[in-house]
């Protein structure tokens, strides 16, 4: 017994080691990375509105009202006090609370930019944050969106979901309150195209609804197109059957309900027929990834390893694919991807899901694997008027910047990288990888 005596009291010793801080920041990087301009992979910008006109509504395919209430994380309620420090530095907030009278001020400051920038306000808040672009998610572009300062990301769901969705509204709650914007969707397209009604083959739907509306996008200005696909179905796009999808087509588009695994598959094959298209035109392919929102969001349905078959696929390598939210909570799992060479992830929303300390981590495993792969991204979009697009854009701008300089000062004190090799990093998530991907002047 005594044998195990010198043994237990190394283990003893060992435990009683003070446990290291974590690693500090290092302020002199973090003051360089602030002024590095950003390219900002994803956003959900809202256009300039005059007094009097109706609210912008097309800054979301499927706007969040569509759904049952759900609960927010913590750093999006309006209450969360960063956002003070937001409306300090944009709107010189002067106050630590957020009393009635200080929010009517805080409204009246806003309102004051408004009417001296007009059109010019959206860009604005860009320079406020250091952002030289913005991709903007939008149903379609408007005042003050324009380019260089702001790039079209196009929705293109609605394209994949033909038939009738009436059995996936049964299955889902949020299904119920996301699928008729798609289906109005669709109908704006054909009207845009001056179709009056589904074509009644497969083929002739290709040919005269999804490649010209894919072309009118690219003539329109867009860089690349997004599925929100996840708020729909899972993400298993595999195994196009082009005779089972075009049966399916066939038999139900002037009516009935198909059969799950029927129209699966047509959805499949219209995946995979759209990004060749997309790959055709030079148009990057964006897929949302993380945990989404609503209380009936299928969270096992947006783990990216569902997407490796399309990602592997032979006939896709000229597309280019973007897993926008990098996948979070599966960011292992989506660093692993990354191997593909037409795999690329951005950290948006991570942003203001997490806080920079655990956001460091996510980023130092993706860069020490394949930094030229990783994007920076916002996913700004607006609460309302008090809590609007800019002030999420700067909570995540502030903690993606934390987050990559904790990262980089992790690597550095390792002996990973030197400063130069950091900064050089830097700038590569922040601004370089979006400019070679996108071909970006």
């Amino acid at each position: 017994m005594k044998r195990i005596f010198p043994a237990i009291f190394a283990i003893v010793s060992i435990l009683s080691v003070p446990i290291q801080s974590q690693t500090r920041m290092d302020q002199e990087l973090l003051n360089e990375i602030m002024k590095i301009k950003a390219i900002d992979n994803h956003a959900h910008p809202v256009k300039y509105v005059a007094e009097g006109e109706p609210p912008d509504d097309e800054f979301d395919a499927l706007p969040l009202d569509a759904i049952v209430a759900f609960p927010l994380p913590v750093r999006l309620s309006p209450t969360n006090p960063e956002f003070m420090r937001a409306w300090r530095d944009l709107y010189h907030y002067s106050h630590n609370d957020m009393s009635e009278a200080h929010m009517r001020e805080l409204m009246n400051a806003k309102q004051a930019i408004i009417k001296q920038r007009g059109e010019g306000t959206p860009a604005w808040i860009l320079d406020q944050l250091n952002i030289e672009t913005m991709f903007a998610n939008r149903v379609a572009m408007g005042r003050g969106l324009t380019p260089p300062r702001f790039r079209w990301v196009a929705f293109d769901d609605a394209l994949i979901f033909p038939l009738s969705n009436e059995a996936q509204k049964r299955f889902n709650q949020d299904y119920k309150g996301f699928y008729p914007g798609e289906e109005k969707l669709l109908k704006r397209y054909l009207g845009d195209l001056k179709v009056a009604a589904l074509p009644a083959t497969l083929d002739a739907y290709l040919k005269t609804v999804v490649t010209p509306t894919l072309e009118k996008q690219k003539q329109n200005g867009a860089v690349a197109i997004k599925y929100e696909a996840a708020y729909l179905r899972k993400l298993d796009f595999d195994n196009p059957d082009q005779v089972k999808a075009r049966l399916t087509y066939a038999r139900y588009v002037r009516g009935g309900e198909p059969p799950a695994g029927d129209y699966k598959a047509l959805q499949d094959f219209l995946f995979f027929y759209i990004a060749r298209e997309a790959g055709r035109l030079g148009l990057a392919v964006h897929i949302h990834c993380i945990e989404g929102a609503g209380g009936f969001y299928r969270q096992s349905g947006s783990n990216p390893l569902l997407l490796e078959y399309a990602f592997n696929d032979p006939t896709l390598r000229k597309t280019n694919f973007v897993v926008i939210h990098g996948g979070y909570p599966f960011t292992k799992e989506m660093g692993s991807l990354l191997s593909k060479p037409n795999v690329y992830a951005d950290f948006s929303a991570q942003t203001f899901f997490t806080y920079p300390r655990e956001l460091s981590e996510i980023l130092r495993n993706w860069l020490e694997f394949y930094p030229d792969k990783v994007l920076f991204g916002t996913d700004a979009f607006s609460f309302g008027p008090e809590v609007d697009w800019g002030e999420v854009a700067w909570l995540s701008n502030t903690t993606a910047r934390q987050a990559l300089a904790l990262a980089l000062t992790g690597m550095m004190n390792d002996g990973e990288i030197d400063r130069a090799r950091a900064m050089e990093l830097a700038r590569m998530v922040l601004h370089d990888n979006a400019v070679k991907l996108y071909g970006l002047k």
